[in-house]
């Protein structure tokens, strides 16, 4: 069975100190839905990685690949899941080329969402709806990652301060409210 890559939901990167930047957030939520391809609508059960967080080495990457930037094993990449889904936080070493290749980037919105490496160990499917629904009830994790292309597209990461962070998911909650809204209303008209 091959390794799967989705994208994750907010985090935040903040300065601490001259030579430290702090990178948290979450790299998965729970009960979000996302479209796989057309071939099927996935999201991951709360629990999912209760597991993984607790048996698994998973590595901070770039898009996927090359050298860590945090390691769970050597301590450096801390991974927790609560309620709400798969919560990450690392402190980067600002003098790392890798880090600086990535601060940069984040700063100018380039380089702004998240995502996460995993193998399903245990899922379940609703296929009574026009698309098949894929629940992912408990995962392998391999890695979290900072990303260009991520498969949930609501995820983000950024260089902030904690109140900039907070006034950004408010007002990404109240968008997603409003979304929600107006799907409704266009679904009740289609009725």
């Amino acid at each position: 069975m091959a390794n799967e890559i989705r994208g994750g939901i907010p985090a935040e990167i903040r300065a601490i100190g001259t030579d430290t930047v702090r990178v948290a957030g979450y790299a998965a939520v729970f009960n979000e839905e996302t479209n796989i391809g057309d071939m099927f609508i996935e999201k991951i059960a709360p629990g999912a990685f209760t597991k993984a967080v607790k048996e698994d080495d998973v590595v901070f990457l770039i898009n996927h690949e090359d050298l860590p930037l945090a390691r769970t094993r050597s301590g450096t990449l801390i991974l927790k899941e609560d309620t709400h889904g798969l919560y990450m936080d690392t402190e980067l070493d600002r003098r790392d080329p890798d880090v600086q290749n990535i601060i940069y980037k984040m700063e100018r919105g380039d380089l702004d969402k998240m995502s996460f490496a995993f193998r399903a160990t245990k899922q379940s499917w609703d296929e009574t709806g026009p698309i098949p629904v894929r629940t992912i009830e408990e995962a392998m994790l391999y890695d979290v990652s900072i990303v260009t292309s991520p498969a949930y597209e609501g995820t983000d990461i950024s260089l902030c301060s904690l109140r900039d962070h907070r006034a950004a998911v408010a007002r990404k909650n109240f968008s997603a409210a409003l979304t929600r809204r107006r799907l409704k209303a266009d679904l009740a008209l289609r009725r």
